[in-house]
């Protein structure tokens, strides 16, 4: 009898949900990934623990008790395959393999281990649209060997009518300025390279290169990592050739009369093809039967892909099939918002972002990388407070790159440090217009000798000048900063149900204030205002939100901030000096 009943009220409920999509989102637990604080580590340049001026993986694992404090759930880890270091792991000679200098396998599990008795997941940069020309899949090729005669993209090219000449087969051009095609004298053939000519690009529309990529996840998702970050995704396909078997030209762009420069000609060929998409969905495929074989925790598909709205937002899938759990969302990088800050780009970026999400999806927020500027550097040091706050209350997951919770800024490097290869292919008088290396220059530890990061005589690049205030040992001994105020953060997303499951709003108010509110009936409302501008203001938060009370709490500060936490302030009388953020919560 009773057990009818409960059988009866079961089935109500499930009904219930599915006619009422509100609802399923209440009911509905989060994944891990979904709130999850994703912390990038670049190898090279967060610890390095033998002395050579390299950041390496025994000096990561030395500091996984930091990523623990400071409430990371998991940790992305930038390339650390074997490589030949053209483009600093980038270009994968062997995708079973760690860089030496990064370490050994051994090595390797010995992090996995660590990371999993402190609770941290380790999630692998995932490379799959190129290998090095080190390869020996690339080497094999080259001689046509048998099974890896199309493992690349090869071409004959085209002959000049004119000159009589061999040509590329096309105009196209690679990420680091100049022809994407390279002639190589032992196959008597060109091959495809969307970045440096030592980066040949794969083929996938070969099936063994398919299955050999996804041999490549499994190889690592079985000795322990969480799931991949998918680097450079939108040039995984090209366009194929034509009747004749010849390859289209691009357009030109009209954005630039830097012929050498990616963005002279349009890349509608070779960039956010449909065959990309398909591609995701069959990787989801991987991790999902991964999970369903051998158990523990959902694995997860992270993809990078700068691409507009309508091409990213197909990677998390459809109706009937699912793609990645997070197209990494990088609006807040290169929209509006990427040259300084303001409350309207602000809105812009996050409009592009929620009114584009496919329903029962879920959001991410990301403000830096290893291949932009340090978000310091682009919003301004003054907002760098502001901008943590605001990727740890918008709803979904965060991302943060080391060194943002300290609120690190770019390092300078001159032309004779230059490292990087989209740098390195220009020229000493416009090397900075292209150059990554600034946002690459080492972890601040301490105050000490190369920050605490290396013993060596020199590291790989050099320190950035404000290392000696701006690191975790002087930050966490004051008694205010930007890396306690991060850590405040992340406790209150990871506690606060509202800003684990509640709905959004957000808007301007005056000319450069930016406000969001995170409501869920039966908890407190949380709420974010930030004056992103240069001069003090007032402002009236029931102009943006009439159902607030008269008088909210304020529970975390920026440092510009002279206000103090627990104290109640008035919402429709409400100061902000020039830079101030506030978390405030309703009582």
């Amino acid at each position: 009898m009773h057990r009818a009943r409960l059988n009866l009220l079961s089935t109500l409920l499930c009904l219930a949900v599915l006619a009422n999509p509100c609802l399923s989102a209440a009911v509905k637990s989060k994944d891990w990934w979904e709130t999850a604080q994703f912390y990038q580590i670049y190898p090279r340049s967060f610890m390095d623990s033998d002395g050579d001026g390299i950041g390496d993986l025994n000096g990561i694992t030395s500091k996984l008790e930091y990523l623990k404090d400071l409430g990371v759930t998991a940790a992305w880890l930038s390339p650390i395959f074997t490589s030949p270091m053209v483009d600093f792991g980038y270009d994968i000679s062997d995708f079973f393999d760690i860089q030496p200098e990064y370490g050994t396998l051994d090595d390797f599990r010995a992090l996995i281990k660590k990371a999993k008795e402190l609770d941290l997941k380790i999630i692998l940069d995932f490379v799959p649209n190129h290998s090095s020309d080190e390869n020996e899949w690339f080497k094999k090729s080259v001689k046509r060997e048998k099974g890896y005669e199309d493992y690349y993209v090869w071409h004959d090219g085209k002959v000049n009518a004119e000159t009589g000449k061999r040509e590329p087969p096309s105009n196209w051009l690679q990420a680091f300025r100049g022809s994407a095609w390279e002639w190589n004298d032992v196959r008597q053939q060109y091959y495809l390279h969307q970045f440096a000519v030592q980066q040949a690009d794969l083929n996938y529309r070969n099936p063994l290169v398919v299955e050999q990529m996804k041999r490549v996840l499994r190889y690592w998702l079985d000795l322990g990592v969480a799931g991949f970050r998918c680097d450079a995704v939108p040039v995984l396909f090209e366009i194929e050739t034509d009747e004749n078997g010849q390859y289209a030209d691009e357009e030109v762009s009209g954005l630039t009369d830097d012929v050498d420069a990616r963005n002279y000609l349009k890349s509608d060929l070779i960039e956010n093809r449909a065959e990309t998409i398909d591609m995701a969905y069959q990787w989801r495929v991987v991790m999902d039967d991964y999970q369903r074989i051998h158990g523990g925790d959902t694995r997860v598909l992270l993809i990078e892909t700068y691409a507009p709205p309508a091409y990213t937002m197909q990677f998390y899938g459809n109706r009937s099939v699912e793609g990645a759990h997070l197209p990494f969302n990088f609006n807040l990088i290169t929209g509006p918002a990427s040259d300084g800050v303001s409350a309207s780009s602000i809105k812009t970026a996050v409009d592009s972002w929620l009114n584009n999400l496919p329903p029962g999806r879920t959001a991410n927020w990301v403000i830096g990388n290893h291949d932009q500027r340090r978000a310091a550097s682009r919003y301004g040091a003054a907002n760098a407070d502001a901008m943590n706050m605001l990727v740890m209350i918008l709803p979904g997951a965060s991302v943060t790159y080391q060194g943002e919770e300290l609120a690190m800024t770019d390092g300078e490097i001159s032309w004779e440090d230059t490292q990087d290869p989209a740098a390195c292919n220009s020229n000493a008088d416009i090397y900075e217009q292209f150059t990554r290396d600034p946002s690459r220059t080492p972890f601040h530890w301490t105050s000490g000798t190369n920050a605490g990061f290396s013993t060596a005589q020199k590291t790989w690049l050099p320190l950035a000048p404000d290392y000696a205030t701006v690191n975790v040992e002087t930050e966490s001994s004051a008694e205010r900063s930007h890396l306690k105020i991060y850590k405040a953060l992340v406790e209150l997303r990871k506690t606060s149900t509202t800003l684990q499951k509640g709905s959004t709003k957000y808007g301007v108010l005056k000319e450069n204030v930016f406000v969001v509110k995170r409501y869920l009936s039966g908890s407190e409302s949380i709420v974010y205002v930030a004056n992103l501008a240069s001069k003090g203001i007032t402002v009236d938060l029931y102009e943006f939100d009439k159902t607030l009370p008269t008088h909210l709490n304020l529970l975390i500060r920026s440092l510009q901030s002279s206000k103090k936490e627990n104290a109640l302030f008035e919402v429709y009388e409400l100061s902000l000096a020039a830079g101030e953020a506030l978390v405030l919560s309703t009582i």
